[in-house]
């Protein structure tokens, strides 16, 4: 099959405040975003499979402070980070996932370990780091997921900063560390990929939500809600509140219109996006690819950290609208 690869990423969504984001800091997300495109760009320019191209995206993603996934994950209610991944083979429709994992270093990587060596597609908190630690994944201290922003953060959500006089998260000023109003951002990582071969995949990651309950889990993880991927239609990678894009099936909701319905990827997943989700009152976006390498990166907040590359050419990068 002669197809253009292409790979896409989004960083989150949310309400991105003009007023917080400085030159200097915009300029530290498109950076960003571009060097990760770059990576599964070159990945793919090689021959690598969409599966492994979006796996080195989330990777990296998780590796980057600036989102929330990995190394820059949000807080729970009791202080600590519990983090949850997906990746899906659309050329196989296998899957593996975990979540709640409090010491794996990269998650995405513990669930694609999930698809390629268990007769499983779920694994959760403890068991989930049992099965990391036996496939030799590496593990870090729960410290190393903390950063200033996503701790003050914290503070701010639960009340106990001396500062602040109003506990409802809504009143909090993002900071220039991460210009999404805390309160109405949506903050988990994903890619999407499509291969030289004509496969495709999707992978997801995120910290949660930030002052969530201890054991809460959220659509990153599952197969259908956060991430989704068949050959057959198009591979997606959503960013909202999980709880409405669980109850939506919104990644599958994309493959499902253009397979029952025969509708081009760009108008279903703006129907999903801009007609369905707020009927739930849902906010956030996703971004898919589909079997002809058309990308759609359709969100309905103030803005999402995304972009995409074809190979050959130069990655795209946008914040706002």
């Amino acid at each position: 099959m002669n197809v253009m690869p292409v790979i896409a990423i989004h960083g989150g969504a949310g309400t991105i405040l003009r007023s917080s984001m400085n030159t200097e800091t915009e300029a530290r997300y498109h950076a960003a975003l571009s060097g990760i495109l770059e990576a599964a760009q070159r990945l793919l320019a090689h021959g690598a499979s969409a599966l492994d191209a979006v796996t080195e995206a989330v990777r990296l993603l998780e590796d980057c402070p600036l989102f929330n996934a990995g190394h820059g994950a949000v807080y729970t209610v009791a202080g600590t980070h519990e983090l949850d991944a997906s990746v899906m083979d659309g050329a196989t429709l296998e899957a593996g996932s975990i979540c709640c994992v409090t010491r794996v270093k990269n998650p995405v990587l513990a669930a694609r370990r999930v698809l390629e060596a268990s007769e499983h597609v779920m694994f959760t908190a403890e068991g989930a780091e049992a099965f990391a630690c036996a496939q030799g994944l590496e593990f870090v201290d729960p410290s190393y997921f903390h950063t200033d922003a996503r701790y003050r953060q914290w503070l701010n959500a639960c009340g106990t900063s001396g500062t602040m006089l109003d506990h409802d998260a809504a009143s909090q000023t993002p900071s220039e560390d991460d210009p999404i109003d805390p309160a109405k951002k949506f903050g988990m990582v994903g890619a999407v990929a499509l291969d030289a071969h004509g496969h495709l995949a999707a992978a997801t990651s995120t910290g949660g939500i930030t002052n969530k309950q201890a054991g809460r889990v959220g659509d990153a993880p599952l197969i259908g809600a956060g991430c989704y991927a068949n050959d057959a239609t198009c591979a997606v990678s959503t960013t909202g509140t999980g709880e409405m894009f669980i109850r939506m099936l919104a990644a599958y909701d994309v493959s499902a219109q253009m397979e029952y319905r025969g509708a081009p990827l760009e108008d279903v997943a703006n129907d999903v996006v801009t007609n369905k989700l707020p009927r739930i009152d849902e906010r956030g976006g996703l971004i898919a690819v589909d079997a002809k390498g058309n990308v759609a990166l359709p969100f309905n907040t103030e803005g999402m950290y995304r972009g995409f590359a074809r190979v050959g050419e130069a990655p795209v990068t946008a914040i706002y609208r």
